[in-house]
Parts: structure tokens; sequence; C-alpha cells
């Protein structure tokens, strides 16, 4: 069953390549969505995909990429949207 969460990352996650590498792990793990920075200096994450894929892709949002510092992740869950791709907004 597909499931979606909208994830808010909190930290040193602007500047470290953090957009890229939640696209190259959603990428790999099969999650669709999208990621963007945000103005106060937040990630906005937003995926889907089956409760497997979203816990996998949660693990790699929390360690984030090597110069990131993940404070702390929101998560809500979200009605499906059904995005066919996961893509960096800028």
């Amino acid at each position: 069953m597909k499931k979606a969460f909208l994830y808010r990352i909190k930290g040193r996650v602007q500047g470290v390549g953090f957009r890229f590498f939640a696209y190259k792990k959603a990428e790999l793990i099969g999650v669709k969505g999208y990621v963007k920075n945000l103005p106060n200096g937040d990630v906005e994450v937003w995926g889907e995909g089956d409760e497997n894929q979203l816990k996998e892709f949660e693990n790699f949002l929390r360690k984030g990429p090597t110069f990131a510092r993940v404070v702390e992740i929101q998560k809500e869950e979200q009605v499906p949207e059904n995005f066919q791709s996961f893509e960096i907004k800028y």
C-alpha cells in the first residue's frame, strides 16, 4: 500500500549536497516525490512509496550526506499524490 510523508529536515542541511543526496537515494530505492530548500535553512522532502521503501529512505535522510548535520526531522503523513518521479525543486 502506497504511503506519503512530508519531512522537514533541520540542522546543517543546506550547502552540503543534501538535495542531490536525497535525489540519488530516492532513485535508488524507488521513492517518488521531491526535495527542496526552504528559506529558513531547512530542507523539505515529500516521499511516496511502500512502507519498506519509506523506512529505508527516512534512515538515509536521518544520516544525510557527509558534511550535513541533521538535528531533527519532522514527519507528517500525507495523502499520496501519485508522483511519477523524484525531483529536485529550486
